[in-house]
């Protein structure tokens, strides 16, 4: 690694933390609130924009049944929050519901819920950081003509703060979410006070406008439809609960407790903005449509309609501007920052399913400041990919929304209720099958209110662009499912190897050493004394005749030399190099199929990286092809060219990976 990727990567990063320090990362509840609730919290934002736009469809009349839905959410929110306390105290390893389904439906179930998270995970930092791009761009024309590149640059912000580490990402993220949880609530206390206390009339910019409905009032099974989508949108509000299940190994201990209690407090939060927000909505006339210029009845040419939040922040304070402002900033930057969340849950799940051989093995490693940076990377790369496909648009990306979160918490509910059956039937002592019917009641209750919303999301939102998530689940599926195949496919082949060499009993009859040479120099010197050092039973030299002068010369040099080992020359009429070389190695393992031959091939350390293309080219060709040879191994000897000094007196560092490999306290003693 250059010095000067050293240089940027500390820069960006920070030191490289000692596996010892882990302990030191874990978040107290203070900071795991703002980690863990960032998109739970930030999701009151738009999810009662969202009730409202969906039932504007229906006509003004519809509106009216806004405080019901939103109660619904609620309900389902809460029993939801009541249900992952006893997921975080029964499973605190962090697998959250993977596990439990796992555990208790079957691996092929856990997979489901597993893709299901990963894809929801993505989703949320797409539609966070689009929907943040969508309200700062109505206030900056510069980020709304570039939204897409506003959204990557907010990502790659987000990955490079949460590679840094979980702590310090949390004592960033700490002062916006508390800035709009407190922000808010002055909103919301504030307007109440001044309509219920001192009876002054509060109105929002379009309160006085009407709504054009699509297919004029809609009645019967048509507004049934109607207001069970704009619940299903407005459910967008439990996604994020989730994750702090997935994230109770990054809690401190005790960390179930922790974890279960943070959960309360984010579950609490959420529902009193949420129907705060829906109720003061309704109070002060807001509205929220669509295309504002055909659907809002007496709007003003060239009307820009303005979030739901904005509009009940410019009528509360409407004679404070700061007031306004400042819930509108604290808004866009928790919007921003809620995909935090996914950046913490994404990580630690695919470590679990890397763990158990479903996901590249590179996943479960941890990075140098003892975050999963390999998890953060991908997460970043593949919600990036989102944003531009999608060309970020917000309203596009949310219909592929919480699909996956409500597979996840269906599947993990029933997985608990099975938990709770298997339990009673050995447990005996009254209090502890006591606390476990009651417990099995709330997940049991929980999975059938889950369950009823994924129909209903399912139905209302399918054709809608969900079938995209769900397309994304089954292919995920499918790869983890082949990842799996061919970690066992190699694990088995290694133990049939290992057992076969077992019933032989018996070593390598002899070993066969051949050293590679071009011409008679001091790197070849080093090879052919390497090579006779380790005691082969047959020892020889070999090179390839691609110019006739050049051959002869180094003949007549060896001649004359002290070699004593003999040297072969091999024929090559086409100039070639690596086929007659592998074709000889062939031959002799044919002719002594019990010896092992070992390949001895000169190399050159050079100093610089232009110097790599200019050196080594056919070695690393021959070793490419060297290594997918049964009985051969491969050795390279090394040489170190005058170049090579400059890396003699660089200043040790800790590598990558170091901390993980538990060595870095024998770099420090070095």
């Amino acid at each position: 690694m250059s010095t000067l990727t050293k240089v940027s990567k500390r820069l960006l990063l920070g030191r490289p933390f000692r596996s010892d320090k882990l302990g030191h990362t874990l978040l107290p509840k203070r900071i795991a609130l703002p980690v863990f609730a960032s998109d739970a919290i930030s999701s009151v934002a738009y999810a009662p924009q969202e009730i409202f736009l969906v039932l504007s469809v229906a006509g003004l009349s519809a509106l009216a049944f806004t405080p019901w839905v939103a109660v619904a959410v609620a309900v389902v929110l809460a029993v939801v929050v009541a249900a992952y306390r006893q997921n975080v105290h029964a499973y605190p390893s962090g697998g959250g519901d993977y596990e439990v389904v796992t555990l208790n439906l079957g691996p092929n179930a856990g997979l489901t819920v597993g893709s299901a998270l990963l894809v929801d995970y993505v989703l949320t930092v797409a539609v966070s950081v689009t929907a943040a791009a969508e309200n700062i761009g109505s206030a900056v024309g510069f980020v709304d003509d570039h939204k897409v590149w506003f959204c990557v640059g907010a990502i790659v912000v987000l990955a490079a703060i949460n590679l840094r580490g979980i702590k310090e990402s949390g004592a960033l993220l700490a002062l916006p979410t508390y800035a709009f949880i407190i922000g808010v609530f002055a909103m919301l206390v504030w307007g109440f006070t001044e309509i219920f206390v001192l009876g002054e009339e509060v109105r929002s910019e379009t309160a006085d406008f009407g709504i054009r409905a699509d297919d004029g009032d809609l009645t019967g099974l048509a507004l049934v439809f109607i207001v069970a989508r704009s619940f299903s949108s407005g459910c967008v509000a439990l996604t994020g609960v989730e994750t702090i299940s997935n994230g109770v190994p990054a809690f401190r201990k005790p960390k179930s407790r922790n974890a279960a209690t943070t959960l309360v407090m984010v579950g609490a939060l959420s529902i009193t903005l949420l129907l705060g927000i829906v109720v003061l909505a309704q109070e002060i006339g807001a509205k929220y449509v669509m295309d504002p210029a055909a659907d809002l009845v007496g709007a003003p040419d060239g009307y820009q309609q303005k979030s739901m939040i904005a509009q009940i922040a410019r009528a509360v304070f409407d004679s404070f501007p700061a007031g306004f402002y400042l819930v509108v900033v604290v808004t866009a930057l928790i919007l921003m920052l809620a995909a935090n969340t996914a950046f913490n849950g994404f990580p630690v799940l695919g470590s679990v399913l890397a763990q158990d051989r479903y996901l590249p093995r590179q996943l479960h490693t941890r990075g140098d400041r003892l975050a999963f940076s390999n998890g953060i990377l991908f997460l970043s790369v593949a919600a990036i990919v989102f944003v531009v496909a999608f060309d970020a648009q917000v309203t596009t990306l949310i219909q592929l929304y919480i699909v996956g979160v409500f597979v996840s918490f269906t599947l993990g509910q029933l997985g608990m209720v099975r938990h709770w059956s298997r339990l009673l039937r050995t447990e005996s002592d009254p209090s502890a099958r006591r606390r476990m019917i009651q417990s099995r009641i709330v997940n049991s209750i929980a999975f059938l209110l889950t369950g009823t919303v994924l129909v209903v999301v399912l139905a209302t939102k399918l054709t809608s662009g969900a079938w995209i998530a769900v397309l994304a689940m089954v292919a995920l599926f499918a790869l983890m499912k082949l990842i799996h195949r061919h970690y066992a496919s190699v694990q088995h082949e290694l133990e049939l190897a290992e057992a076969e060499a077992e019933d032989e009993g018996v070593l390598p009859s002899r070993t066969h050493s051949i050293v590679l040479v071009s011409s008679l120099h001091m790197a070849s010197r080093r090879a052919l004394r390497y090579a006779r050092a380790t005691r082969p039973d047959v020892l020889e030299a070999i090179t390839v005749n691609v110019d006739d002068r050049d051959t002869r010369k180094l003949v007549s040099e060896w001649e004359a030399s002290d070699i004593t080992v003999p040297l072969k020359v091999i024929a090559s009429p086409y100039r070639e190099i690596t086929r007659p070389v592998i074709d000889y190695v062939r031959r002799v393992r044919r002719e002594h199929p019990r010896d092992v031959v070992t390949v001895f091939i000169p190399e050159y350390v050079v100093g610089h990286w232009w110097e790599q293309i200019l050196h080594n080219q056919s070695a690393l060709r021959l070793k490419g092809r060297l290594l997918f040879e049964p009985g051969v191994m491969v050795t390279s000897v090394p040489w170190q060219l005058s170049s090579s000094d400059r890396r003699k007196d660089t200043k040790r560092y800790m590598a990558p990976g170091v901390t993980r490999r538990a060595l870095g306290e024998t770099e420090e003693r070095r």
